[in-house]
Formats: structure tokens, sequence, C-alpha cells
């Protein structure tokens, strides 16, 4: 019979016997993972139960935290591994993958957290994972729930699998929930499959036993109005009308589809049908509409962008639609990007003639737009109101990098590294991207001792740091020394006749005739 031979080491080993023995098998909560995009608006309605929000994607990303790091070392080592395992080639007469990690890691102590950090690790597996998930399911210490369903269906999905994230469903049935259904609804929409997403929802509760209500139609039209697919979700909506009767969020999201589709007729069409038909279109809707409009413009005609966004600021006061602080977030963003700053801070000034106080958007906003009109003392004084303001956090190391990169794409070097200070007191620990641009910076106008100054700054702080070449801009690099002309010294008027007297001398010479030679004769 042939030997398996385990991949654990000595220490792993040691590792999970001190575990079992102290009898400490207890799963570990999983934090929540979510990245959201930032758009101009967001709106966050009382009455949704449901865990996400219209304006933004929200979706699990592979990745983990916890706040013991050597757990998480140990952790990390496990899944390496069981990762290893999985990638590895299976030869005819080996046994299946469910078999392999049967007899390597029946010890193990499973959780989701380690579930979730293998899959991190075993981008290449493909198919394998689904052997994976055989053994997960099948043991007995282990139970298999929700979030560890939709750990799997989001891999396949970003494989763009859905036929091995359909039979992850189906042997998993009367497990899943709304977590995995978030999972398969949000890759099929990023995939570019409007239609199977929608083809899914309709089998679902019969072919996945999921459950098939207005929470999850919400979901579902909020994924294909943010991506642009707003004629099915619009479709869809009318078709199951009988049966789950739209309101005002769902109204609201299909408005915002056409506009993120670029398609204001559509937009404009849809709200006047449901204003007749007693629907109040909210703040959020017109927002998005507001957003469109100034896009159009800014395409077309830039000139005109104030005039529409009056235009739609009065229908809206018409209407008895109130303004927020996403409504000005719109016009402030759109009119930075056409390079008006000074009207956009007058409109940042009468925000409060509107019951309206500037969100860390507003800010960070104007500061990129301050700094790119080289208007450097407006905006630290816009760094310094706003950290007042208590949206001191939403300066994070991003923010910074963006503030840097505009700093130096203007040739404020010297400023970039008055802020790049201001960026470490704030404790905010700078990376590697960071300290690439500033070098690079540095060593353009030839301050190479400077950057050798943040190459070490660098390297103590632990980062990968690698030598590159970076290239002096001509206009810093120091010139050769050139040799200095002798000018012509004026002539003196004695110097001018003697020189005149040399010439005509030697033009008289010229026409003086020689003596021929006497040639003699022969007699």
């Amino acid at each position: 019979m042939r030997r398996f031979t385990s991949p654990l080491t000595r220490l792993h080993l040691r590792t999970l016997l001190r575990r079992s023995a102290t009898n400490q098998s207890h799963h570990l909560p999983c934090s929540q993972f979510s990245l959201s995009k930032t758009h101009l608006f967001t709106s966050s309605l009382p009455h949704d139960p449901f865990p996400f929000s219209l304006y933004c994607t929200s979706f699990k990303p592979f990745s983990s935290q916890s706040e013991d790091p050597v757990k998480d070392q140990e952790e990390e080592t496990i899944a390496q591994s069981v990762s290893s395992e999985l990638v590895k080639e299976l030869d005819a007469e080996s046994l299946s993958i469910p078999e392999r990690l049967h007899l390597s890691f029946s010890h193990l102590t499973l959780t989701p957290s380690l579930i979730l950090t293998t899959l991190n690790l075993s981008p290449d597996a493909g198919r394998t994972v689904l052997g994976f998930f055989k053994w997960v399911k099948s043991e007995e210490s282990f139970k298999l729930d929700d979030e560890v369903v939709s750990f799997f269906v989001d891999y396949f999905g970003r494989r763009k699998d859905f036929k091995a994230a359909d039979d992850v469903l189906t042997d998993s049935k009367g497990v899943t929930g709304s977590k995995t259904f978030e999972s398969m609804i949000d890759r099929l929409v990023r995939a570019g499959r409007p239609t199977q997403a929608v083809a899914f929802f309709e089998n679902m509760e019969k072919d996945y036993g999921l459950v098939r209500d207005l929470n999850s139609l919400k979901l579902l039209v909020s994924r294909l109005c943010e991506h642009g697919f707003a004629s099915y979700a619009e479709k869809m909506v009318k078709n199951l009308a009988n049966e789950f009767f739209p309101d005002e969020y769902v109204c609201d999201m299909l408005i915002r589809g056409w506009c993120v589709d670029g398609k204001l007729d559509e937009a404009q069409r849809l709200a006047g049908e449901m204003y007749r038909g007693g629907f109040e279109i909210g703040t959020a809707a017109y927002n998005a509409i507001l957003d469109c409009v100034c896009k159009l413009c800014r395409k077309k005609d830039p000139f005109r962008l104030q005039s529409e966004a009056e235009n739609v600021l009065v229908e809206m006061e018409e209407k008895g639609v109130p303004r927020d602080v996403e409504t000005f977030n719109v016009l402030i963003t759109n009119l930075c990007k056409i390079r008006k700053t000074e009207d956009a801070m007058n409109l940042f000034y009468r925000m409060g003639e509107w019951g309206c106080s500037p969100d860390e958007t507003t800010y960070l906003t104007l500061i990129r737009s301050l700094y790119q009109a080289a208007r450097i003392g407006e905006g630290d004084e816009m760094i310094d109101r706003m950290k007042s303001a208590g949206f001191g956090d939403a300066l994070n190391k991003k923010a910074y990098y963006e503030l840097l990169k505009i700093l130096c794409g203007i040739e404020r070097t010297d400023h970039a590294m008055t802020v790049f200070a201001k960026m470490k007191e704030d404790g905010r620990k700078p990376g590697l991207k960071t300290y690439d641009l500033l070098m690079g910076k540095l060593v353009a106008h030839n301050r190479v001792d400077k950057a050798n100054a943040l190459y070490k700054e660098a390297e103590s702080n632990g980062l990968p740091v690698e030598p590159k070449a970076y290239m002096v801009h001509p206009r810093y690099a120091k010139k050769k020394p050139t040799s200095v002309k002798k000018e012509k010294k004026r002539e003196t008027l004695p110097e001018k006749m003697a020189r005149k007297r040399r010439k005509l001398k030697k033009i008289r010479l010229s026409f003086v005739k020689k003596p021929r030679k006497m040639q003699r004769r022969a007699y």
C-alpha cells in the first residue's frame, strides 16, 4: 500500500497537539469583509433590513484580519500546507482530494477563517477546490453554514466558473442563505451576465432553497443598476409587480441605474411614470439625475453645466424635495473637475443656508482641487478645517498618497515633503508606493541626498524597497562648464587707421607688375 506523508512540519504538529491537549476547539468568529466603491450618492433607508446600500458595492474579497497576530501566523502556516496539497498535481493512481485531505489533515480544527485563508492562498487550484469543499462538508467536527458556502461561491465566481459555483449551491441546499445569495448575484453581475442573474433569482427557491422575497429583489435590482443594467432591472420589476410591489427605494434605484448608464431621457421618463403613479421621487434619485446632467455637460458643453444644474435644483424646490450634503457633493465635485474651484468654494461656504454641513467627501474633493490649482495655502487650511470638523480619520494613507501625487505633479516637491511629514505626525504609516513616488520626484529634481535619506527610512521601517535607477530631469541636471569666448575689444582710432593702411598697402602691391626675366639667345 502506498504511504502518504503529511506536509505538516514538526512545528505545525507540535502546535496542533498542544491545541488538542487543551481541548480548545472553537470556531473563530469571522469578521465582515466589504469593499465599497466611493460614489457621489449614498443612501441608507431605515426600513431596509438588508445589509447593503443602494450606492455602494458590498462584497467579500479574500482577506481576513484578526486581533491576535500569533494565531494569524499559525493559521496561515496551516492554510499554506492545505493549499500546497490542493495545487499539487494528481497522478492516475493517486487518491481523490477529499481522501488525501482526510489522511493528512484529519486532526485539524476547521474554522471559517482557516477556510477563507486557504482559499486566499489557492488562486490557481481551480476545480480542485470542489474536493476541498466536499472534505469540509464531510467533517463531523465542523458545521457548514451560510458564510462558509459564500466563501466558495466567491472563489468560483471570481474565476467565472459558475458551473462549479452551481455545484456548491446544489450540494449545500438547506444551508445557504442571504450571504450566499449576495455573493452569487454580485459575481454574476460583475461578470457581465445580467440574464443569468435574473434567471437565478427566478429559480433560486426551487433549485437551491433560497428565500425569494422583497429584500432579495432589492439586492438584485441594486446590483444590476450599479453596473449599468437598468433595462434588465426595470423589466424584472415590472414583471414581478404583482408578486412584489415596488416601493420608493426600488424606484430610486431604477432611476439611478439609468443615470449610471448615461441615459438621462430614460431616467426622466421613468421618473415621470413614477410620479404619475403616486410615487414620490426622493433626494437620492434627484442627486443621480443631477450628477448625470453634470457629466453630460462636462462631456459636451462645460459652459452649460451651471445653468443645467440650476434647472434640476429649481425642479427639486418645486416638488418640495430638500437638498442634502450629497447634492452639494455632486455640484462641488463636477465644478472641480472643470477647474471652477472658486465657484466650488463659494458653494461650500453657502451650504449652511440649506441646513447642510460638509462631510469627508466634500473636504477631500476641495483639498485635491485647491492643490491642483496651486492654491497651496488654502489647501492646507482646508486640511486643518477638516480635522477640526472631526473628519481627520478620513485622511488615511490612501488620501495622503493622492495629495502627494497631485503636489508632485505640479512640481511642488518641497510642499509634498511637508505634507509627508504631516502624514507621519497623524500616525499614517507610508507605504512602498508613497516612498517610491517621493524618491523618484526628488531624484528628478537632482536632490539625491534627500532621496537616499528616504530610502534608508523606508528600509528601517521594514518595507521591501529595491534600488532603482531614477532619471534626473534635464532642466535640473548640472550643466557642463563651457569655455568663455573672448569678446572683441573696440579698436581705437590709431589702431583702426593702421589696419586700413596695411590693407591699402596689400592692395597696392597686388597691382605692381613683376619684371620679366631676360631670355638668352642661342647662336
